[in-house]
């Protein structure tokens, strides 16, 4: 029997319309239905899995934007910037600092080409940290692209950062790049880079083959060495696609846990419709998060259980999931997060300020020495056991997560209000990373020019 979870707002796939919209659930499914009067009706799958929608849920009170950098005049999601409608600090702010790539992927939220367009110089990407910190302060930072290994001034825009005064800053990257220059990592280091959000599809190359175009694992393992080489924290992220690389869930994640303190957890992006894809999205083929909690625990034998996973207290609730464990001898999980907790009323901007400060604790890399060193064995012997639990909780935590970005067939403004991931573009505008990629059935966009 269907039940009517809600009714929001979301926009036409054909003219981006602001429309009407409701959420229903049926039989462990979830769906958005909405009716554009010139384009007809819609439906996009929204969830799907054991845990029910109705009950991933976790309530806030909203948060108020204290320096909007745009007024309100056409309603969200046409006033972006942020306005003073939207209910959630930034957690993280993204500045693309190129839009060339050296490759050519079927799935790319920004679309990037190997073309030389033209980069961003150093002083817009200084005004663009700057008008990032006047809105929302010290928050995390992530240099994007394109691929922004290609210029080699990056280490320099990431001590700048620094200097302006973030304190994280972490480089998306496909990783070719810091495989294949050891210097050029040894460079990042030397600038503070903090963390790489490293591209990472699977652990066998005909998947690499299907979603980038070439083999590339060899080039992915020398960047994580590099990278741990240098104390560099890595995040790997996987882009999943039904039917290429949604089976390889559990080899992702033993892969990574064989590479820790190095690799600090995996953070799984089911592919959404928007940018670059190599077709319309088919619905019964949509990977949801409950499809993702379902599928993570049966692939591992239930080494990992959903009932780990807890929502997001930073974005809306829909929008992700995470589990926090303690790894011990033989790859076991013991579960940190306490999901029991996750009930009550909280601030959204209290959720905005602990998102920010897990991933500074969690993802960057690792400057305690290494206790595998035999000069560091005397050192060992002496650490009380105090010293153990804290170097344990340090050295040996991983992070699960994934987040699953909206687009054009699935958006729901409720979500777009909520959300903490802002691209910052060249005008000093934050905008929320889904509007900022959401294109429509043509391949147009609002934000992103």
């Amino acid at each position: 029997m269907k039940r009517i979870i809600s009714k929001t707002q979301s926009l036409c796939p054909i003219c981006l319309k602001k429309i009407n919209a409701i959420i229903w659930s049926e039989n462990h499914e979830a769906y958005m239905e909405k009716s554009c009067p010139v384009h007809g009706r819609f439906k996009a799958l929204l969830w799907r899995g054991s845990i029910p929608i109705e009950k991933w849920v976790r309530n806030k009170i909203t948060a108020t934007i204290d320096k909007p950098n745009t007024p309100v005049e056409k309603g969200c999601p046409f006033d972006c910037g942020l306005c003073s409608e939207h209910r959630q600090h930034t957690c993280t702010a993204l500045i693309e600092v190129t839009q060339r790539c050296n490759l050519n992927c079927s799935f790319c939220f920004a679309d990037a080409n190997g073309k030389s367009d033209q980069d961003l110089a150093m002083e817009t990407i200084k005004l663009m940290y700057q008008s990032a910190m006047l809105t929302s302060g010290d928050c995390n930072i992530q240099l994007s692209g394109g691929e922004p290994t290609l210029r080699d001034d990056l280490p320099q825009i990431v001590r700048l950062g620094h200097e302006i005064g973030f304190s994280f800053i972490q480089v998306n990257t496909n990783g070719i790049r810091m495989g294949e220059d050891e210097a050029y990592v040894k460079a990042f280091k030397e600038a503070g880079l903090n963390s790489v959000f490293l591209q990472f599809d699977g652990t066998n190359d005909e998947i690499n083959k299907k979603l980038r175009g070439k083999p590339l694992l060899a080039t992915k393992i020398k960047a994580i060495e590099n990278c741990q080489k240098y104390r560099i924290g890595v995040v790997l992220v996987p882009t999943l696609v039904t039917g290429i690389n949604d089976d390889d869930l559990a080899n992702i994640i033993d892969f990574a846990l064989d590479r820790i303190p190095t690799v600090k957890g995996v953070h799984m992006q089911p592919a959404s419709y928007f940018g670059r894809i190599p077709n319309l999205p088919d619905e019964q083929k949509r990977l949801t998060l409950g499809d993702l909690m379902d599928k993570i625990e049966e692939q591992t034998k239930k080494r990992i259980r959903k009932e780990s996973f807890s929502p997001p207290g930073c974005e809306n609730a829909r929008c992700s999931f995470h589990g926090n464990y303690s790894v011990q001898e033989h790859k076991e999980l013991i579960p940190l997060n306490n999901p029991s907790k996750c009930c009550g009323v909280e601030k959204a901007e209290d959720g905005a300020r602990k998102a920010k400060a897990h991933v500074v604790r969690k993802w960057s890399g690792d400057d305690l020495e290494s206790v595998d060193h035999p000069e560091n064995n005397s050192a060992v012997q002496i650490k009380d056991d105090w010293d153990a639990i804290l170097e344990q909780i340090n050295r040996y935590s991983f992070s699960l997560s994934a987040m699953a970005f909206q687009d054009v067939w699935n958006l729901d403004l409720n979500r777009v209000k909520d959300c903490c991931i802002h691209v910052v573009n060249t005008e000093g505008h934050l905008i929320p990373f889904c509007m900022y990629n959401l294109t429509d059935k043509n391949g147009h966009s609002i934000y992103r020019k």
